[in-house]
């Protein structure tokens, strides 16, 4: 593929966190121009930039029977925001599939997980000091603000606002977690469980439909994020 620098193995396989009914997730980093040509026959290409500034593009193939993803990355856009995070610095990006948003160093954390398969690509070293203090502030004062706006859905009886509002600040709880234990995340899947915050769940089995029982319910959730 012209233009191609690497291929990595990425995922929960990388990880090792992966199940046999894991997908394979292969990223292709670049610079420049990407030829994209040869995973045509074996799929749907999604080009350079459709996924915006930090998803950038991929592609969802089958080969020989086996489900295999195709993340394209920008280098010259990876190593930018790498460097920020190195300094403490990200923002955040509402993307598709995702309720709290994709913070920009989760390009950083793709690196620092990924094995390397074909061509070479420098370290990026362990998780920066200075990003696991300003993530884990920036994402604590976001949960809270949420849950903030969570109760005040909850005093107008709006159960769809009530709700959404608090799944999205339980999960930057669990980014706030994460960030402060130095852990990286590629994504949101089991975010909430990796975090330790497994008993919230339960806390979502059962929604009151009265705007009472709704502000205790937020109530309750704020004390269970804070323990």
């Amino acid at each position: 593929m012209p233009g191609a620098v690497a291929v990595v193995l990425g995922g929960s396989r990388a990880a090792g966190t992966a199940s046999a009914s894991s997908d394979w997730d292969l990223g292709v980093y670049y610079r420049g121009h990407l030829d994209t040509s040869a995973l045509a026959p074996f799929g749907t290409v999604h080009p350079p930039g459709s996924w915006g500034r930090i998803m950038n593009g991929g592609a969802w193939l089958q080969i020989e029977g086996t489900k295999v993803d195709v993340l394209l990355r920008d280098l010259d856009v990876v190593d930018q925001w790498t460097e920020r995070a190195r300094e403490g610095e990200f923002e955040i990006d509402a993307l598709l599939g995702y309720v709290a948003g994709v913070p920009t160093y989760s390009l950083m954390a793709e690196r620092a997980v990924a094995r390397v398969l074909h061509g070479d690509l420098p370290e990026v070293g362990g998780y920066p000091s200075r990003l696991a203090e300003n993530a884990a502030q920036r994402w604590r004062f976001s949960s809270d603000f949420t849950l903030t706006y969570a109760r005040m859905q909850a005093a107008k009886g709006d159960v769809i606002g009530t709700v959404g509002q608090a799944a999205k600040a339980v999960l930057e709880a669990a980014q706030a977690r994460m960030s402060s234990s130095r852990r990286w995340i590629l994504n949101e899947k089991g975010l909430v469980d990796a975090a330790g915050l497994s008993r919230v769940q339960e806390s979502f089995q059962v929604i009151p439909r009265e705007s009472e029982g709704l502000i205790a319910w937020i109530d309750r959730l704020r004390s269970d994020l804070a323990r």
